[in-house]
């Protein structure tokens, strides 16, 4: 059984090379960070009484691979929470984390021609098991990202380190302004149809793929989501 445990911790850096995108990276002010790859955090803003309620927060996916001493992860301006992130965090600034959320690499999966699909910063989660040592027992991996434009892919440096990992990783890059969107009957046609296929990203992306493959025959074991939100 995953413990939950909250943690104190304070912001190392943030990178905003897109308008409103942002990386933060972030430091435990006691003990060490305790996760797997695929699971998922939650950061609150205001500070934490123990003896009162958890503070509003928002869900994060864990962008870096267990064992690093710095937690990342990456969100876009989208909502109240985000727009006060972005009003509100600097380096050095404290906040409270709550973590690990979710099962998403735990699940029982095939791990050979393992399909890995995301949309946008849907790319996170993988990256936590990517850049992870274990990445490594995969065999054949293929990830298939998409972004509206390349300026949008922030992640080349973490997949080019995933390739060093595992060097069977096969990356296909889909830029929306170049040769469109993501088009799951395509990669279903060039996939082992008997693998595991994981789907990250937008949640109506998430559900028209999902659902796609499943009315081609792929079981529900078969398909992996990290739809949390």
């Amino acid at each position: 059984m995953t413990i939950i445990k909250k943690y104190q911790a304070k912001i190392s850096a943030i990178h905003n090379t897109i308008d409103g995108v942002y990386t933060v990276e972030l430091e435990s002010l006691g003990k060490a960070f305790k996760y797997e790859p695929g699971q998922f955090l939650h950061l609150a803003l205001d500070e934490y009484d123990p003896s009162g309620q958890w503070p509003e927060s928002r869900c994060f996916s864990i962008q870096s691979a267990p064992g690093e001493a710095l937690i990342k992860i990456t969100y876009a301006v989208k909502g109240q929470f985000t727009m006060r992130m972005q009003e509100e965090l600097a380096p050095g600034k404290e906040v409270t984390l709550k973590l690990p959320y979710g099962d998403l690499f735990s699940q029982g999966h095939l791990k050979k021609n393992t399909v890995f699909i995301s949309g946008g910063t849907g790319i996170t989660p993988y990256l936590s098991l990517f850049t992870d040592s274990g990445f490594s027992s995969y065999e054949r991996p293929v990830l298939y990202a998409g972004f509206r434009n390349k300026e949008m892919n922030l992640y080349t440096d973490q997949i080019n380190a995933a390739c060093k990992i595992n060097a069977s990783l096969e990356v296909h890059y889909i830029y929306q302004d170049q040769t469109g969107i993501l088009d799951i009957e395509k990669i279903l046609d060039a996939s082992d149809k008997k693998t595991s296929f994981f789907i990250s990203g937008p949640p109506l992306m998430i559900k028209s793929f999902k659902d796609y493959l499943s009315r081609q025959g792929m079981r529900a074991d078969q398909i992996k989501t990290d739809d949390w939100e």
